[in-house]
């Protein structure tokens, strides 16, 4: 998949050209990456599953002691962004970063009053690659993040150096792996296929509440296919039969090999090519309204 940034974005109350647009080197976010953030999927110029990235947005804002009322109207700015960058009938990605906004540095919160910097930007979507059937190659790496996983913070620098691993080893995705477990990935939910059912690590501090986790779960429910939330050892990486990494902009991906060693047959599996498909025809459906 490929994404191209539209001119336009929002920022603090303003939509603006990007390179019009001027953030304080005081930012909370520059000096600390004080902030948290959503990516947002458009299908067709509708903005998918907005409620649940707000619901996950307004948690992350509580859980750092930013407002909440910050992400107040975020949903109208994204549709308002969209058909200003020309994108209302596009498949899309909007990006949402919420900081504690501009002071004098210092590791304490600013005074009462300091408004957040709300910004928000849109990107075209290219159709999927083949990699969607054909399945991509991952890694395993130790997970040195912070503890709490379960906020989307912008503070990435651990995922950003996994991913690098991982394109420097010719894969497209790093997964973390703590006591034993593999946690999630860099920028994806990490599911594992056993004996037909799909497991996948139970919520908690240490993986992001994935939005595309949750609608998947809802798909195995629909479909009858078993889904348990247990963690996947590495040690039983092995005797897995399928593997997919689920995110709103891969949607859900194949994972066809982990550090050079085939999963299952090496393919593509049935379970994760069904939940393709009932992904794909919710996502057309949310095209058409």
């Amino acid at each position: 998949m490929t994404m191209r940034r539209a001119d336009t974005v929002y920022l603090d109350g303003r939509y603006m050209r990007c390179a019009e647009a001027r953030i304080s080197p005081d930012d909370r976010g520059f000096l600390f990456a004080d902030g948290v953030y959503e990516v947002v999927r458009v299908y067709g110029g509708r903005l998918f599953e907005i409620g649940a990235h707000l619901d996950r947005l307004r948690r992350s804002l509580r859980e750092i002691r930013i407002p909440s009322a910050a992400a107040d109207g975020i949903d109208g700015i994204c549709s308002g962004l969209i058909e200003r960058c020309g994108l209302s009938q596009a498949d899309a990605t909007v990006y949402v970063q919420i900081t504690r906004g501009a002071a004098p540095r210092g590791h304490a919160f600013p005074a009462d009053g300091t408004p957040p910097t709300v910004y928000v930007s849109a990107a075209a979507v290219d159709e999927p690659p083949d990699a969607c059937a054909l399945g991509i190659g991952a890694i395993l790496v130790p997970d040195t993040r912070w503890a709490r996983c379960d906020i989307k913070s912008t503070a990435l620098l651990p995922n950003v150096l996994a991913r690098q691993m991982a394109v420097d080893r010719g894969a497209r995705e790093a997964l973390f792996i703590r006591d034993g477990v593999i946690t999630e990935g860099t920028a994806s939910t990490f599911c594992a296929v056993s004996s037909g059912s799909l497991l996948t690590h139970p919520l908690g501090e240490r993986i992001l509440p994935g939005i595309t986790r949750t609608v998947v779960l809802r798909l195995c429910r629909e479909l009858g296919i078993p889904a348990v939330e247990r963690p996947v050892t590495v040690d039983s990486l092995s005797s897995i039969e399928e593997a997919m990494i689920l995110s709103t902009t891969r949607e859900i991906m194949p994972v066809t090999q982990i550090d050079g060693a085939a999963v299952g047959h090496g393919l593509r599996g049935p379970v994760t090519r069904r939940l393709q498909e009932a992904f794909a025809a919710l996502t057309e459906s949310a095209r058409r309204g």
